[in-house]
């Protein structure tokens, strides 16, 4: 049985970890409230740069754009979005395990697909695993400008542009709610499962419309880009803010278990103590 030094060590040391987790979820907290924010804003633009985009490739008898056709598939890319950190319970597994689950059913060889990777766990965990990583980020702050990530949302876009591969799906946590978070796939490129949208406005575009793809269509692809960073980081802060609740939780549950244990110890020593007087005055007499 552990001693009451042992015991009350176990209590301090678990009491400090709580006051940690304690502190870590009450940061994660603020940082989903703005991270809600920052996703359910970008809806807006994402709903009319959508309406746009769909009104004039579908609208446009003439419009024509190579992110608009299916190609025949030599080489697929994944973006995989995850986090620079740990402690975000299953946030980071969910998405890695689905990824390479894809992965090693569709593909025999690490020449048929590339990874783009954003985040530093993804990063690692394909590298480690000897996979083509051939684009990466790392750093990306908890509230992402679109600055911070429009170099690797325009290469990723130019790489299919120019053939490195022939189509292009995103992985990332979809945010739910405070408690839920789904790992989502989208298909980015080429642009055939484009939704329409509930309205439809009719618009005069000059010159044409294939000049405006040109310039519309790999922006509409960035966008769709960042919405799924800023909906990842939603999702990150919201199972980052649960994990620590969680452990904060568990460590109140082991400080009331340890000290019990010490009450019980300490109650058993003083009836030793109790027992060892009381035998040494009945040997006096």
């Amino acid at each position: 049985m552990a001693s009451l030094r042992d015991i009350k060590n176990r209590i301090t040391s678990t009491k400090k970890t709580s006051q940690i987790t304690k502190a870590m979820e009450m940061v994660s907290s603020s940082k989903w409230n703005r991270g809600v924010q920052n996703a359910k804003a970008f809806v807006p633009y994402m709903e009319k740069i959508q309406e746009v985009t769909f009104s004039i490739a579908m609208g446009a008898k003439d419009a024509n754009h190579p992110m608009l056709n299916s190609r025949p598939v030599k080489k697929t890319g994944y973006l995989v979005i995850t986090s620079d950190r740990g402690l975000a319970g299953a946030f980071n597994s969910n998405v890695i395990r689905q990824v390479y689950q894809t992965i090693q059913k569709r593909h025999k060889s690490n020449d048929e697909f590339a990874i783009i990777a954003i985040g530093r766990v993804g990063r690692d965990f394909f590298t480690k695993q000897g996979m083509n990583v051939m684009l990466e980020i790392t750093g990306v702050a908890d509230q992402p400008s679109f600055t911070e990530i429009k170099d690797i949302a325009s290469s990723t876009v130019g790489m299919f542009a120019d053939g490195t591969f022939d189509e292009l799906y995103v992985y990332y946590s979809h945010y739910v709610s405070a408690i839920s978070q789904e790992v989502t796939e989208k298909k980015l490129l080429p642009l055939t499962d484009m939704e329409a949208p509930t309205k439809l406005t009719s618009y005069e575009f000059e010159p044409n419309a294939e000049e405006i793809l040109e310039v519309l269509l790999p922006q509409y692809a960035e966008s769709l880009i960042y919405g799924s960073l800023l909906d990842s980081k939603a999702s990150e802060h919201a199972a980052r803010m649960n994990a620590m609740k969680n452990a904060t939780d568990n460590a109140n549950e082991l400080i009331n278990s340890l000290s019990l244990s010490y009450n019980r110890a300490r109650q058993a020593a003083i009836t030793q103590e109790i027992t060892e007087i009381v035998g040494g005055a009945a040997a006096l007499e």
